[in-house]
């Protein structure tokens, strides 16, 4: 199954990897399901990073998963649940258990200290080019685009 993430910016295609973190993706798929994301800002970008979103409060606050609920991190196993390049999809969290909600961020650059830490559940396959131009928004000292904000605008799920 995969996800073309139609962002202001150009389309960003995802493969989700159920096998090795199966809530994770139900939770990512039931919210986009729902239009959680349309419209949800890239609220940080960290150049040489990653470049993240999924905040409803467009701030890095905000969000909760499909269950109202948080989720803890699913530990893949495979090679491909690991950290280790730009493309990685990763939820984010507050590094505490059952902080995992609707937030997520896609690496640009390998970050192997993340592996254990955060829930891999996809890939980018196509549109990495558009990761990069979200890259490389101006931000602010926090991390926070100052202008042209990259923001979501839908999902579209494709069964294969």
């Amino acid at each position: 199954q995969s996800v073309v993430v139609e962002t202001s910016l150009g389309d960003i295609t995802l493969r989700l990897l159920p096998g090795d973190a199966p809530v994770a993706c139900a939770n990512f798929v039931g919210l986009a399901q729902k239009g959680y994301y349309d419209q949800i800002a890239f609220h940080r970008i960290i150049k040489g990073f990653m470049v993240q979103t999924g905040c409803p409060r467009g701030d890095g606050t905000g969000g909760t998963s499909v269950w109202d609920v948080g989720i803890d991190t699913e530990v893949g196993l495979s090679p491909l649940a690991r950290h280790d390049g730009a493309g990685v999809v990763s939820m984010a969290n507050r590094s505490v258990p059952r902080s995992t909600g609707s937030q997520w961020f896609i690496t640009t650059a390998p970050a192997p200290w993340l592996d254990g830490k955060h829930s891999v559940f996809a890939r980018v396959v196509g549109g990495m080019d558009v990761v990069r131009r979200i890259e490389r928004v101006p931000v602010d000292a926090t991390d926070r685009p100052t202008e042209a904000v990259p923001t979501i605008l839908s999902l579209r799920l494709k069964m294969h």
